[in-house]
């Protein structure tokens, strides 16, 4: 696609994070000369988005997107495609017909290394990012014309329960007041109505959930025992079910016990962490214990709902995942890491290759010399500070993430051609 300036872009926005993020990031861009429109799916994306003049609903059966999309492109002149996440249906069938297009695609997801940044690529994240086709070698070089130091994270950042906030809320609107998208099909498994109420029941239940987390974070910490961490994820999360070889967490769950009663040492302990957004819909401390007792683990066998990952990592031998960000944790630490599924960060030099026995016995560890590089190779391309829940994170990432949009190179290529804007230093922000 040729370059335009910002009085000749047209973006059209898809989903987003729930919230007012993508309203507030298309007010910034008309500032900057764009043109804006937002298309609509349900009640939810209609509330976050107020401005009427520019909204477009969408209320015919899922059949009809794709055509509907083709006109919209052609109606409005489109130059560019704004969405959160790749997967989904409706951004799947749209990405593919932008590239056909020749259109700029604007893919937003959560930080690679969050929480303190967000994502910010072109035309694809996770499983379908460039970063799976770039090795370590490749990022060193492109980091040869960079002589800038990666940012550090802030003193205080957070907005789980903003993010908690919001998903209830945009829920409560499609329940509630969606009646004008008879239409409307969410793209995740359970209905609307079930969503709602797990969204509800987790912020109401964060107090007793912070008890039970921390009595079974005491008896890890004073059990005296070597133990490994299992990094789960939400198994209705596109990551999890887009680019994973599971197809569901039950049967990630029997594969890591396997391997586990296989292979690790008999005073060795398994200490399964809950993802911090884990809302119940699948039984996951249940088919842990039964597991556990089949596999004759089940006085070896912890489980953590939620909180903070670093006192856990702060001892662990190593640590298992499907593709979950966390892992990044665990190598930013040198601990030995496995994973099975495709993960931007799965890179030979510090993801482990063993079979998973052979890792549970002795673990290699990681390269972190290697890690450190790419580390910093995406400090300086696609994440960004700042977050899409809470007001001071939406102003960190405005700060940067408009230029690097009306910018013609995707932050890869910026790097390589030494075109990147400096990076600011994270702190606190009020």
């Amino acid at each position: 696609m040729t370059d335009k300036t910002p009085d000749e872009r047209v973006f059209l926005f898809l989903q987003g994070p729930h919230g007012p993020f993508f309203h507030q990031l298309a007010g910034a861009l008309r500032r900057a000369g764009g043109t804006c429109w937002r298309v609509g799916f349900n009640a939810g994306d209609a509330a976050f988005w107020p401005d009427r003049a520019s909204y477009i609903p969408f209320r015919d059966r899922s059949e009809a997107w794709p055509d509907r999309f083709a006109a919209l492109c052609d109606e409005k002149g489109v130059t560019d495609l704004v969405l959160y996440g790749d997967v989904r249906p409706i951004h799947a069938q749209a990405v593919a017909a932008a590239k056909v297009r020749g259109l700029r695609v604007h893919v937003f997801e959560e930080g690679y290394m969050r929480p303190y940044w967000v994502t910010y690529e072109r035309d694809g994240s996770n499983g379908n990012s460039r970063l799976m086709r770039l090795g370590v070698e490749d990022m060193r070089r492109m980091l040869a014309l960079s002589d800038m130091d990666a940012p550090l994270p802030p003193a205080v950042w957070g907005d789980m329960r903003q993010h908690m906030f919001y998903g209830a809320l945009y829920h409560w609107f499609v329940l509630c007041t969606n009646r004008r998208y008879r239409q409307f099909r969410p793209h995740r498994e359970i209905g609307v109505s079930r969503e709602f109420q797990l969204y509800l029941k987790r912020l109401l239940s964060l107090p007793v959930t912070a008890a039970r987390r921390a009595l079974a974070s005491r008896r890890i910490r004073r059990g005296g025992f070597p133990y490994h961490v299992v990094l789960l994820q939400l198994a209705h999360d596109s990551s999890f079910q887009a680019h994973s070889p599971f197809t569901g967490m039950t049967d990630f769950l029997g594969v890591v016990m396997r391997g586990f009663a296989e292979g690790a040492p008999r005073h060795h302990h398994l200490v399964f962490k809950a993802h911090p957004l884990e809302d119940g819909r699948a039984p996951l401390r249940r088919e842990i214990e039964r597991l556990a007792r089949e596999t004759g683990l089940a006085d070896r066998v912890h489980y953590v709902r939620g909180g903070k990952l670093a006192r856990l990592l702060a001892d662990t031998r190593s640590a298992v995942t499907v593709n979950s960000t966390a892992g990044q944790q665990v190598l930013y630490r040198g601990i030995p890491l496995k994973t099975f599924g495709a993960a931007v960060y799965d890179k030979p030099e510090f993801v482990s290759t063993q079979p998973l026995a052979d890792f549970f016995a002795g673990a290699t560890r990681p390269d972190r010399r290697a890690y450190q590089d790419y580390r910093r190779f995406l400090l300086e391309t696609s994440q960004v500070a700042g977050g899409f829940y809470s007001a001071a994170g939406r102003r960190q990432l405005m700060r940067q993430v408009v230029d690097m949009m009306l910018a013609e190179e995707d932050p890869y290529d910026a790097l390589a051609q030494g075109t990147a804007a400096p990076r600011q230093q994270l702190r606190a922000v009020p």
